[in-house]
């Protein structure tokens, strides 16, 4: 019998067989690790860098975007961004949707509530032309080989490059957000002046992360030589951070049924009151809504000083496309937050709702119709699915009354083109009985059909927080902070507290859309706040070892003037899910295979999985390559000893090469995009 061990081994051995050897491949002769290799961690401070006058983040969502800023000399108050023209009926909220417009011949036009509205009002034989996009952000998430190159849709269906799409958005957001600090500040604002924070998902995956950063650059808002101006934050964490400076009277306790300050859980959460009486509640919504600025006390909210050292909560981020779910745990006395499980979630965000109507639409109407639909009617569409957007919001558990949705004319008129028969005849025709036709031109649903809509992304949901529940490293959960715009809904909210039967507390913040936004600036203004993350992947270097025989692959054997080695051996410097503290870094120190070597390649990869033992195995990519010319130096040493460092930043990791005898350095950021 073999032993666990070298079945592990034999399985490596022969996933190894499985893939050509990538360094013979390339031919350049490799390093060696110098024994012993030493690790280092050194958790120095990194610096932090120059002082910003003002911290702007971005809330790049994937249904709505925004901004919000704070100044570095008044951090505890934070300012969201000027209401916006054009707002919808039955969803007020601070934010536009991220819906872009291009003119024909591929300008930017305008973004948000404008683009909508503009497009909408062109005439159908002019859009055609014009390319529309939104819900674009999802295309990050769920493009696999995602690069500089990839395509996205507009809704004409042509092509257009993500990356100009995103890099516009954000050069929108940089004109908009300094503008309103000029007319603040009563001159031109300078750009270097700012911190810029962009929130991402958590569980998106390396390139998406860089993707953004690359779009930044691109869009001018702020300068490659300068990465330190923008911070990447994740999404999860933000809210988290927000969290901590709750008060009690910012917030709804689901648990407790009993009323907080005088409003029943039953009223509209998140609607971002603070509660008062109820007879000067709408004077006090009123003042509220005109009030951009919320002040963070700079306290630690009443909720907070329950939690104890080593406490641990879970941040269920529900926005738009995606569900984002993080734990913490808490370490004091400073109350840093620390990563106790790597994030995980999905693309089970409010958009689901929205493919569900669609599927029921194509059901009545037939998908043939709905495809040709979008495709000639493309603002008609828009219109539609904003009129079903304010009735999605008011799907609720106890609901009893039906749901109306307004047709647009030039669905009824089109339909009867198409089909040669009326709207209403394909309703009593369809075996949808749940949804009828009213007189006044409307979709009547019943409250259950809504709530049909809802099922299958809330059910993933619950699936994804039942599993996690399960995990050993999550047990006694003490809070679940429900955030994101999804977290609004009352059928969510429901779904929760049955799935934890009381095992822990769930607060929604109030205004809970805006919970990111707030705590991206809080996070932009202390960045340390965030101690300890997860590593989403395994990284390493390529080496050569002394070949040892029956412990490595006969395939692997590389002879070398006389020396035995075994190419292609994975050096691993930290491996997924293993904890990092930012500003980490991790040291090792090797040895040109060569003496003679005049440059020497040390390349980067990386895996999902944790155990890895050689380069060429499937889940390996290369993510990075370090060149070190060495080219007219000797080396002292009998050895030339060559350092190689990791830093892992914020979502960013840094390589570094150094040639001990000579001081000579070469840096590179690791690149998910282009290998």
């Amino acid at each position: 019998m073999m032993t666990e061990k070298e079945t592990a081994t034999e399985k490596i051995i022969s996933d190894a067989m499985a893939n050509p050897s990538p360094a013979k491949s390339m031919g350049d002769p490799g390093i060696t690790p110098l024994s012993p290799s030493h690790i280092q961690n050194d958790t120095d401070q990194v610096p932090s860098g120059p002082s910003f006058v003002v911290v702007v983040a971005i809330d790049f969502g994937t249904t709505s975007s925004g901004y919000a800023y704070a100044f570095t000399k008044e951090p505890e108050c934070i300012h969201t961004m000027r209401r916006w023209e054009g707002g919808d009926p039955g969803v007020s909220n601070q934010k536009t949707p991220t819906t872009i417009l291009l003119t024909p011949d591929r300008k930017f036009h305008s973004f948000g509530y404008a683009a909508r509205d503009f497009y909408h009002d062109l005439d159908p034989s002019d859009s055609k032309h014009w390319l529309y996009l939104e819900k674009f952000k999802m295309k990050l998430h769920t493009t696999a080989n995602l690069s500089i190159d990839t395509d996205l849709h507009a809704a004409n269906g042509k092509r257009v490059k993500a990356l100009d799409i995103f890099a516009y958005a954000l050069a929108f957001f940089k004109e908009q957000a300094l503008k309103e600090l000029s007319d603040q500040t009563g001159g031109d604002f300078d750009n270097n002046d700012v911190r810029w924070v962009i929130t991402v998902p958590a569980i998106w995956k390396m390139p998406a992360k860089q993707f953004m950063r690359e779009a930044a650059y691109k869009s001018g808002l702020v300068p490659r030589e300068n990465p330190e101006q923008l911070i990447i934050a994740l999404e999860p964490e933000a809210a988290s951070i927000y969290c901590r400076k709750l008060r009690l009277h910012q917030m709804v306790d689901l648990d407790s049924k009993t009323t907080q300050n005088g409003i029943s859980p039953t009223d509209n959460v998140g609607s971002g009151m603070t509660q008062v009486s109820p007879g000067n509640a709408k004077e006090h919504v009123r003042r509220n809504r005109q009030s951009r600025t919320f002040l963070v006390e700079n306290v630690i909210g009443e909720l907070w000083s329950e939690l104890e050292e080593g406490d641990r909560y879970v941040v269920v981020d529900c926005g738009g496309g995606t569900v984002d779910l993080t734990v913490h745990q808490i370490r004091l006395p400073e109350g840093h937050l620390k990563e106790l499980y790597k994030a995980s979630g999905g693309p089970y965000g409010s958009i689901g709702i929205d493919y569900e109507f669609e599927k029921l639409l194509c059901k009545i109407f037939g998908q043939d119709f709905i495809d040709q639909f979008k495709i000639k009617r493309p603002a008609a569409w828009v219109d539609l699915m904003i009129a079903f957007e304010s009735r999605k919001r008011a799907a609720a558990p106890d609901r009893t009354n039906p749901l109306n949705i307004n047709l647009p004319f030039s669905f009824i008129d089109y339909y009867k083109k198409f089909r040669g028969h009326s709207v209403e005849h394909a309703l009593r025709k369809s075996n949808v009985d749940f949804v009828k036709w009213s007189s006044q031109g409307m979709l009547r649903m019943n409250p259950d059909a809504m709530n049909s809509l809802f099922k299958p992304t809330i059910d993933h949901i619950i699936q994804h927080l039942t599993d996690l529940f399960d995990k050993p490293e999550v047990s006694d959960i003490k809070f679940l902070f429900l955030v994101g715009g999804f977290a609004e809904s009352p059928l969510l909210q429901q779904a929760v507290q049955n799935m934890l039967q009381g095992r822990s507390r769930i607060i929604i913040p109030h205004d809970v859309g805006l919970t990111i936004l707030k705590g991206a600036v809080l996070f932009g203004l202390d960045p340390s706040i965030i101690k300890v993350r997860r590593s989403p992947l395994t990284y390493g270097v390529g080496v050569l070892n002394r070949f040892v025989e029956g412990k490595h692959p006969p395939d692997k054997l590389l002879v070398k003037d006389g020396t035995r080695w075994c190419t292609d051996v994975f050096d691993t410097f930290i491996a997924a899910d293993q904890s990092v503290a930012l500003g980490e870094s991790v040291k090792r120190s090797y040895t040109p295979a060569k003496p003679s070597q005049q440059v020497i390649v040390i390349h980067v990869y990386c895996s999902e999985r944790e155990k890895v033992g050689f380069i060429s195995e499937s889940s390996v990519k290369k993510c990075g390559t370090l060149r070190l010319d060495v080219s007219g130096t000797e080396s002292t040493a009998p050895r030339r000893e060559i350092q190689t460092l990791m830093q892992f930043g914020d979502t960013e990791i840094r390589a570094m090469a150094v040639d001990v005898s000579t001081g000579r350095t070469v840096k590179a950021s690791i690149d998910f995009l282009s290998h």
